[in-house]
């Protein structure tokens, strides 16, 4: 809304400064403009949308009187270019809710703000629609009219003066009031004058609010992520970018978008952890790819293992026409051999004998890692400058998607500053916090620039844990800041749902994730359903952070053919390619999940049921969303199961079903009601 100070506050006995008040006040918007949206904190920061999908605005419009309003939202692409949509205003009228819709085409901010204006010649067709309707004279309105005209008609030039002219010539032409009322009313008359409002009583938005429009992949994509020295069939032996190519086309056809490896960076040896995490390293182990730097170079440098940057520059290429992104790990951190240590001992803080603290995540100890300082004497800002060149080497090899890790450890100055640089050579680069913290935290890390983010999903098991925690990402200011990526696992947490609910239970959070998340990923192993964990941990036994761990992916019991079809599923199916726009319907069992999701023409209506228990079969009865058609109790809904391509004709809103977790733990419809 428009504010600015009352220009009465303070009372003054002078005459002059009264005088100076009032006509102050007079001149003080007479229109309040409330509760914009998409917003957050009133324009501080960006709200997030998609190009190539409507943005709606809305906001709160009013003003005293009965005289009718008219408002616009004016938007200016990344390019500077301007457009303009008007608003309407939404029924029920008592709200004052006013709405439009625009499409930004381009990745990059934008940025809108809000009109309102008086509508003059809106207000006068009003009240003489009422009038003539009523049978009262309008000879005097209708000479008011006119004059409307003409002031009009002297505004404008061209086109637009000539058909208001024509419109007058045609009044003054009238036989009978009937006809020129009929004039008045005509919604061409109603056009040209809209063109020609002189917009009395012009109120903008307090805030110029900003959009950031990313590309789809910030909104819908499937990740999968490996660590390339696994890609080798003897634990002897690191594995190599070229044995990832083999692996290419298996990812490509359980449906995934982006490739993510952990750091591919040389790997220091001070400190180096060995198997299980233990203090000890062997000759033969290869360490946490989280220690990074080493006498081979740094965070721009490549492992020597893996190969050459000619080999990863081949393997980005190869992916692309396998239709995969590779996305790199970003960790600021560095083992105690990294170059910055000595080259730039100023950008890390050292303790009173010299010693150098490691990093720390109580209970969790990492000997093998340092932390820099953000703000150490030399570190600014040269540090910073440092690692956004880090970023940028990347993305000039093509990588174009990064998953940072903690970044709720970092200075948030640092994030908004680095994101804002690298997007602003080039927007089409994405950003994943991998921040599992307090909400407050990871809410801000989406308002200052990060794409999407790790979520608390790994952790919601029951139904209205889930209930719940969708909800809350469908509603403000989470819509506006926070895209959801729902991990089903990673090389960190092994749930404790995974460790003993066997394949059902992967089944279940696969189909919980892909169709609860346009974003959503995993981590290799979980097709395999590896859960077998470090006895009262969340961790995985055997962890492949601190050992080369080979597979065979084809393995008895794999769960990649049911994710092949998931992701099918979402690509085929608008509706599920965002969290958003989730609603949850009556199923008369607590084990069992069951919501919708739907275009905002219903060209697209899914339906997912899903049981939460792995190990027992669960029913029930379950209440059809018949109301969203607007067809009665009685209707009848075509269905497709979406995993089996079986149809048949659903009749009456209560159905009943039995999901068997050894047969599979889930269903997926495609509804549409029979014409």
């Amino acid at each position: 809304m428009v504010t600015r100070s009352s220009p009465y506050q303070t009372p003054d006995a002078s005459s002059s400064s009264g005088d100076e008040r009032a006509h102050a006040a007079a001149h003080s918007p007479r229109i309040a403009i409330e509760a914009v949206q998409p917003s957050l904190e009133q324009g501080r920061f960006a709200a997030k949308a998609i190009a190539g999908q409507p943005v709606t605005v809305s906001a709160v419009i009013f003003a005293d009187g009965h005289d009718v309003l008219a408002a616009a939202v004016n938007w200016c692409d990344d390019q500077g270019q301007h457009r303009r949509e008007p608003m309407h205003l939404m029924r029920p009228l008592g709200k004052d809710l006013w709405e439009a819709a625009f499409t930004p085409t381009r990745v990059g901010r934008h940025t809108f703000v809000i009109e309102a204006w008086w509508d003059v010649f809106g207000t006068y067709r009003d009240e003489l629609f009422k009038k003539h309707q009523a049978g009262v004279p309008v000879g005097l309105e209708l000479e008011e009219g006119r004059r409307l005209l003409v002031a009009a008609a002297e505004r404008m030039e061209g086109e637009a003066r000539e058909a208001l002219e024509n419109i007058h010539e045609r009044f003054q032409a009238c036989d009978s009031d009937g006809e020129r009322v009929g004039i008045m009313l005509d919604t061409r008359t109603a056009q040209w004058m809209h063109a020609a409002d002189a917009r009395p009583h012009l109120t903008r938005s307090n805030s110029v609010y900003p959009l950031e429009v990313e590309r789809r992949g910030a909104q819908f994509a499937s990740w999968y992520e490996l660590f390339p020295r696994s890609e080798t069939d003897d634990p002897n032996r690191h594995g190599t970018f070229g044995d990832v190519h083999k692996r290419l086309p298996m990812i490509r056809d359980m449906g995934f978008d982006v490739l993510y490896f952990p750091p591919i960076h040389p790997v220091g040896r001070a400190h180096r952890k060995g198997r299980n995490n233990t203090l000890q390293a062997g000759p033969d182990d290869p360490g946490s790819p989280y220690a990074i730097g080493s006498q081979e170079g740094g965070h721009e440098a490549i492992h020597p293992e893996l190969g050459t940057r000619e080999d990863f520059r081949a393997l980005v290429q190869a992916a692309a026409e396998h239709g995969l992104e590779i996305a790199l790990d970003f960790a600021i951190q560095c083992s105690p051999d990294h170059p910055w240590l000595q080259e730039h001992p100023g950008w890390f803080s050292w303790r009173p004998d010299g010693s150098i603290r490691y990093a720390e995540n109580p209970p969790k100890k990492y000997q093998d890692i340092v932390n820099v300082d953000f703000y150490a004497e030399d570190a600014v800002p040269s540090l910073w400058l440092a690692l956004r060149d880090v970023v940028q080497g990347w993305v000039d090899e093509g990588v174009k998607i990064f998953r940072v890790d903690n970044p709720h450890t970092k200075p948030l100055p640092f994030w908004e500053w680095l994101i804002a640089d690298i997007r602003g050579r080039d927007p089409g680069v994405l950003f994943l916090a991998e921040a599992f913290t307090r909400p407050a935290m990871m809410k801000r890390l989406g308002k200052i620039g990060f794409n999407m983010s790790y979520t608390y999903f790994t952790w919601r098991n029951t139904k209205a844990e889930l209930t719940d925690y969708l909800t809350e990402l469908n509603e403000s200011p989470m819509r506006e800041c926070y895209r959801p990526n729902f991990f089903v696992n990673t090389p960190d947490i092994n749930p404790y749902f995974l460790q003993s609910s066997g394949r059902p239970g992967f089944l279940i959070r696969a189909a919980l994730a892909t169709m609860g998340s346009g974003l959503w990923g995993m981590y290799s192993g979980f097709e395999l359903c590896e859960g077998e964990p470090v006895p009262g941990k969340e961790e995985y036994l055997d962890s492949e952070k601190y050992q080369i761990k080979p597979r065979d992916y084809t393995a008895p019991g794999n769960i990649s053919y049911e994710i092949a079809q998931l992701n099918r599923i979402r690509r085929e199916n608008p509706a599920l390619q965002t969290h958003l726009g989730v609603a949850f319907y009556p199923a008369y069992n607590e084990r069992l999940l069951y919501f919708g999701k739907r275009t905002d023409d219903l060209g697209n209506f899914i339906l997912v049921m899903i049981n939460l228990d792995p190990f027992e079969a669960q029913e029930g009865a379950f209440e059809l969303p018949l109301w969203e058609f607007a067809l009665p109790d009685d209707a009848a809904l075509h269905v497709e199961d979406l995993m089996s391509g079986h149809r048949w004709t659903w009749q009456g809103k209560w159905q009943s079903m039995r999901l068997e977790p050894w047969h599979l733990p889930f269903a997926i419809w495609r509804i549409h009601p029979v014409r």
